[in-house]
């Protein structure tokens, strides 16, 4: 691929260029020129000779010179002959903008894996097609049909909307953020956020990438290549479409409960990428990322002219999960021996409504030289003796003195306090209009150094017997079954180590009795049918039965009530066994997401599991550090854990049946879904069992 000369080319065509204003050839071409892109610009008609005073050629191959861009605004139809005149010219990168492809009708999906064919057959680097274009102010290129380049920054901005673009750059022109990259992706037909990001990785302008995106088109090489630069710079994402259920109808409790955006939310977890809320949210962070230096722990010192502010920051703070800072002794003796008596020592510190920028920066001094403090926050409310400029300029002062932390400006209000906001904004200190979004931006700071600090994820692998699984696989694979029932679920669950109670199959009223009475009680009977998915809605489950004629009486009734509710279910016959009486009941699940692969759930068990959706996720493989982390982010965790008194339940077991689901479904990608609910588990020290356990396997791929 050639990125180098996608960003940074040396010269560029604009196929499609038009001398009538208002057309987007002609918007395009114009801003080349008037962007001041210092390259040569070619301007490429068939029908005209001259645009915008310049010669134009009516092909790319009528130039003699070699050219590093073609941007193309041509019919659909033309799109491809004129990549095959690029490819004959030896032109690495296209962009093109022209849409009615993927987007669009058969014929257009039909163009676009042509051009998804040319771009592999030819290493060419191509974006879009429909797309806005690409904009680099570091060389002042304006490959688009969009705003103005703008000045040079350190965030690089990748999008699937290009209308977001335009909105986005009027937002950051008017908080003089500046960019390193911007850039449409449109249909992705050859390149997607995946090669962005790897390709951003090592750009030497670019501290931050930002990205808004609708869908990503590759998971688990999204996910390795995310970690890989999340390792190097933050990686910002806002990604829409949060509510899009994952599937119209789910076929077990986990499938139901796990939403197509819950897949995103674990990937990113997984990968230290930060997820932005809103477009707001998304350049909060960004700011925060590009202009400060990572916080070195999550202890801050916040200075205010006013109490009430300062108050609504502490608690700010402290709810985003960061700390405000215990200052030490030396250092509030310090500051009370310049500020006035009225005047508040401690985190936050008061330095009183008539506070002007001298007072502000000497308090600042002391607080970036106490050791306890990680960053600060400065918050200034207008007041009639108010110096937002002075105070401004105290800011930086100290942020250029100190570079090791981070600083950021809350300054609250409109007109009184724009000079101030001003002076921040054009030294590179984050300004945020209120406390939330300041200490929120802090707070991201501060879980991306924690990121970049842990050691490397290291999964476990348990030795296993996987023949039994594969026989199961191959036998109702022959049949056109997919959904596993209990008895053979529960044979590859033996397979992979889990804990099954006593139980065994059994025909007929006497047959149950027999086996009954070798088993021993009490005992579970529950319904064995391919054709019932919850056994208890049609009466198919029957515990604590406690005698030989209780075992009798009740197959009869379940064949009878099972028979009038579902006439046409296959009846194998009753599993039954041996009752686990002691313990909680939780779920254990997995849905196959189809962009990151297996995905793991843990929540509250039993018949309540979709009313309360005590529920967490996470991608496998998993290591047990996440598993603990899983249990940990539910509310059935205090109970698990004994609340007012109770025993505390083996949540180790929990964890060690998490990592066998893991492996399981790493090892059979042809699992879709699990279903192990309940999941009981005894008290600490004792395990867990597996009482009842569905999987659902995918048509075989031919």
């Amino acid at each position: 691929m050639s990125f180098e000369k996608l960003i940074r080319p040396s010269s560029v065509a604009v196929v499609g260029a038009s001398a009538k204003t208002g057309k987007v050839g002609n918007s395009l071409l114009d801003n080349l020129v008037s962007g001041g892109f210092a390259g040569k610009i070619y301007a490429i008609n068939p029908g005209e000779t001259t645009i915008l005073g310049m010669p134009c050629f009516k092909s790319v191959l009528d130039v003699q010179d070699t050219i590093d861009l073609a941007v193309l605004v041509v019919k659909r139809e033309t799109v491809v002959p004129v990549l095959h005149e690029c490819a004959t010219k030896g032109i690495g990168s296209v962009i093109i903008i022209t849409a009615g492809f993927g987007e669009t009708d058969e014929e257009g999906k039909q163009l676009q894996r042509e051009i998804t064919q040319l771009a592999r057959q030819h290493h060419m680097t191509i974006v879009g097609p429909n797309c806005l274009g690409l904009l680099n102010p570091w060389v002042k290129l304006n490959a688009s049909f969009g705003q103005a380049v703008g000045e040079p920054g350190h965030v690089a901005l990748v999008s699937q909307s290009g209308a977001l673009i335009t909105a986005v750059q009027d937002w950051a022109q008017s908080n003089m953020l500046g960019f390193s990259v911007v850039a449409s992706v449109g249909n992705k037909a050859a390149m997607d956020e995946v090669d962005f990001l790897e390709n951003l990785r090592d750009d030497p302008n670019t501290k931050v990438i930002a990205a808004y995106l609708e869908d990503i088109s590759r998971g688990q090489e999204f996910m390795r290549i995310a970690e890989e630069v999340g390792r190097k710079k933050p990686v910002v994402i806002l990604k829409s479409g949060r509510t899009q259920a994952g599937a119209k109808a789910a076929s077990s409790h986990t499938g139901s409960l796990a939403g197509a955006d819950a897949a995103y939310t674990c990937a990113f977890d997984r990968t230290g990428v930060i997820r932005a809320e809103s477009i707001e949210h998304l350049f909060d962070i960004a700011m925060a990322f590009a202009y400060q230096p990572l916080p070195a722990g999550e202890r801050i010192a916040v200075v205010t002219n006013a109490g009430g502010p300062g108050i609504m920051m502490s608690d700010a703070i402290e709810m985003s999960g960061l700390t405000m800072a215990q200052l030490g002794s030396a250092t509030e003796k310090t500051l009370a021996a310049f500020l006035p008596p009225a005047a508040s020592t401690h985190n936050p510190v008061d330095v009183l409504g008539d506070a002007g920028g001298d007072r502000y920066g000497q308090t600042l001094e002391v607080l970036f030289t106490d050791s306890s403090v990680d960053g600060i926050i400065v918050i200034l409310t207008p007041q009639k003796m108010t110096d937002s400029a002075g105070t401004a300029r105290a800011i930086v002062d100290m942020a250029r003195k100190y570079p090791t932390k981070p600083v950021f400006g809350c300054f609250m209000g409109s007109a009184m306090v724009a000079d101030g906001v001003r002076i921040l904004r054009e030294n590179h200190i984050p300004q945020y209009s209120v406390p939330e979004r300041a200490a929120r931006s802090m707070m991201e700071l501060a879980n991306y150094h924690r990121f970049r600090s842990r050691t490397p994820r290291s999964v476990e692998r348990f030795a296993v017997n996987k023949n039994p699984v594969l026989r199961i696989f191959k036998t109702y694979r022959a049949l056109g079954l997919h959904e596993i029932g209990e008895i053979d679920a529960k044979n590859i669950m033996a397979a992979y180590n889990f804990v099954l109670p006593p139980g065994t199959l059994a025909g007929t009223a006497e047959e149950a009795a027999r086996f009954a009475d070798q088993i021993g009680y009490p005992l579970a009977m529950k319904i064995s049918s391919p054709d019932i998915l919850h056994k208890s809605d049609v009466g198919g489950v029957r515990i604590g039965l406690a005698s030989r004629s209780a075992v009798m009486d009740a197959f009869d009734l379940m064949m009878l009530r099972v028979g009038r509710k579902m006439p046409q279910a296959q009846i194998r016959g009753v599993l039954l066994e041996k009752m686990v009486t002691e313990g909680r009941e939780v779920i254990l699940g997995m849905k196959k997401d189809p962009q990151f692969g297996p995905m793991l759930m843990f929540g509250l068990g039993g018949i309540f599991v979709e009313v309360l959706k005590d529920v967490t996720f996470a991608l496998a493989p998993v290591t047990e550090e996440e598993c603990y982390a899983m249990i940990e982010r539910t509310r059935t965790y205090k109970l698990l854990r004994g609340a007012r008194g109770e025993r505390a339940v083996d949540i180790g077991a929990i964890v060690e049946n998490l990592r066998h689901m893991s492996q399981l479904s790493i090892d059979f990608p042809q699992i879709e879904e699990i279903d192990i609910n309940p999941l009981k588990v005894g008290y600490e020290g004792d395990g867990a069992v597996v009482v009842d356990a569905r999987i659902i396997i995918g048509k075989e791929k031919r």
